[in-house]
């Protein structure tokens, strides 16, 4: 389909937001691919994630790049060979970007009970103000306080950051749409703010450094 949602974040960044509805033919038919690329899909097992990647391929035409635009460093991080920071995220029927001035990480989550049996996995400090009896409400604040962690990961990209260790998230309530995060990595330490909304059952969560 066109378009889904484009959020005009600010005037240094811009968020695509794309869903999948293409079978994958035609969004093989709709994009170009560098060889890099090329190689990856085709060892893609999995046609949803094969769709997933196209999809973030027509984004890209939507905010004015191609594929040969967009390249991943050794850590399989993307970056543009602009110079603008970029973050991508696919899950099931939706995908987003976000491209920015500033140092942006985006995550695009489908709201699950199953999070609700790994939280304790990736939540610390945050158990402090979830309440887990509100069921509906602890698994969308479970979902975003997920997407703001891995949102985060993508930016800094490090071999050894644990969600649960290295990474918290502010109290936050649903409406706000907004709260902070911060990393704490060896000697690393940094802020970051975090932006929330819902898209259809998924939830989309993008942080932008301070």
């Amino acid at each position: 389909m066109p378009l889904y949602k484009k959020i005009q974040f600010n005037s240094a960044t811009v968020i695509y937001v794309w869903k999948i509805t293409e079978p994958l033919e035609q969004l093989f038919e709709e994009v170009s691919l560098n060889p890099t690329c090329q190689s990856r899909i085709d060892g893609m097992k999995s046609e949803l994630h094969q769709r997933g990647f196209l999809s973030v391929r027509k984004l890209l035409n939507e905010a004015g790049y191609t594929d040969f635009d967009l390249y991943y460093d050794e850590f399989g991080k993307p970056h543009l060979h602009d110079g603008k920071h970029i973050s991508i995220t696919h899950s099931y029927q939706f995908a987003a970007i976000i491209i920015s001035d500033e140092i942006v990480g985006i995550d695009i989550e489908l709201q699950r009970e199953k999070i609700i049996r790994i939280a304790d996995k990736f939540c610390d400090a945050e158990f402090q103000y979830l309440e887990r009896e509100k069921t509906a409400e602890y698994i969308k604040k479970l979902t975003v306080i997920w997407g703001a962690k891995e949102a985060i990961f993508k930016i800094r990209n490090e071999k050894g950051i644990s969600f649960k260790d290295h990474i918290a998230v502010n109290e936050f309530d649903l409406g706000q749409t907004q709260t902070a995060s911060s990393l704490h990595f060896g000697g690393l330490h940094k802020e970051f703010n975090i932006y929330f909304e819902e898209v259809e059952d998924f939830t989309l969560v993008y942080a932008l450094e301070k």
